[in-house]
């Protein structure tokens, strides 16, 4: 976190990292374009961040949870698919 508190991308990607650890079905789910895999990931995301930080994320919050979460399943896609 820094110092007033807010998240940043030191923080978040290892959170998000345990989130694809602990929901490899949804990520394959994802990757399949399966419904509600991203809102699920999604979710499970925010909520582990926000109980990193022991509050409800901001709207920027959000929106930086999301897109490292994007980009963490699409690193893996990539991977899995070359």
């Amino acid at each position: 976190m820094t110092a007033d508190g807010s998240l940043n991308v030191e923080v978040v990607d290892p959170l998000l990292a345990q989130v694809v650890r602990n929901h490899q079905e949804k990520v394959i789910g994802w990757m399949r374009d399966e419904p509600g895999c991203w809102g699920y990931l999604a979710g499970q995301a925010v909520l582990a961040c926000r109980t990193q930080v022991d509050r409800p994320l901001g709207h920027a919050e959000r929106r930086l949870v999301w897109d490292r979460l994007w980009w963490l399943l699409e690193n893996i896609k990539q991977r899995v698919l070359s």
